[in-house]
């Protein structure tokens, strides 16, 4: 029995579409239609049922995938072993992180990263949508902020904190901000999310805190084009370090409140390496952690 239709036939049950499935791993829906019908033929059961609109696993389908899984998943496991015992990296990594993220801190060090790992192929995904990663065959994910508790195992990779920022030309133009509550009367470039569009929290040295409500005449749900308003001169936003550290460095932008700590949500957040619970982790995943965390510095 042909393993490779047998993790598509787990990928198609955890996805429930053979299109999502197509998707993925870039072939053809009726490519995967195909390999499911030739596994059906060969086990003498109808593993879907399937519609113009709907498919849904059958009880035997059900069954399958209940005992085939955990065996599929020990295969893999062996395979990826015995190439981790060769020392040689080959395969594919795949990994996700959000956009602007990986725009900002991952991208830029893949060629250093191909240079040293020539016969590794990376597949990266970036979105801003939480990533199934069982489902989505993700070997590691970058997320951003307080971790949910989850089966998932986490590496710290980095501190994050934000700032308010805004470009000279703005500051010399509007109405001076000496303290937190001047906000108020500013135009805020705003992240729909919540709490980001409502108010931002600030923090003194004493540790005493304030909500300030904002406003503002405009809402995007990217940073990096957030980023670019600001440096537009658009208004005030409310950014994380790792994206505007160069434009403070530069000039480009101002730290607005240096002496502040300042949020939307929580003054904890972070960066975290997050990858699937599992017994054995892989040495391509192991050396990439390594080499992120090698690299990327607060």
């Amino acid at each position: 029995m042909d393993l490779s239709v047998l993790q598509l036939f787990i990928e198609v049950m955890r996805q429930g579409s053979f299109a999502a499935v197509a998707r993925d791993r870039n072939i053809d829906p009726s490519s995967v239609s195909r390999a499911i019908a030739t596994l059906e033929k060969e086990l003498g059961i109808r593993l879907f049922q399937r519609t113009t609109r709907k498919l849904s696993p059958t009880e035997a389908g059900t069954m399958y995938f209940v005992q085939i899984e955990p065996l599929v998943e020990e295969i893999q496991r062996a395979k990826d072993i015995a190439t981790d015992v060769s020392g040689q990296l080959r395969g594919t990594l795949r990994v996700t992180a959000s956009v602007p993220f990986g725009l900002k801190c991952i991208v830029p060090l893949l060629p250093d990263f191909a240079a040293l790992y020539p016969d590794l192929t990376i597949d990266l995904m970036l979105t801003d949508a939480i990533v199934d990663l069982i489902a989505e065959r993700i070997d590691l994910a970058v997320r951003l902020g307080i971790l949910e508790d989850s089966t998932l195992i986490a590496q710290h990779l980095m501190q994050t904190h934000y700032r308010v920022c805004a470009s000279p030309d703005y500051l010399r133009q509007s109405t001076p901000l000496k303290l937190p509550k001047d906000v108020k009367e500013h135009n805020c470039l705003r992240f729909p999310l919540a709490g980001f569009q409502t108010r931002w929290i600030f923090k003194d040295q004493a540790r005493n805190l304030s909500e300030i409500p904002v406003n503002g005449t405009l809402t995007i749900s990217n940073m990096t084009a957030l980023q670019q308003c600001a440096l537009s001169g658009m208004g005030l936003a409310l950014l994380p370090n790792w994206l505007i550290d160069e434009d403070f460095r530069s000039g480009t932008l101002i730290d607005v409140f240096p002496d502040y700590e300042v949020t939307a949500t929580d003054f904890r957040t972070a960066a975290w390496l997050v990858y699937p619970s599992r017994t054995y982790v892989p040495l391509k995943v192991k050396v990439f952690i390594e080499f992120l965390q090698q690299s990327i510095t607060t």
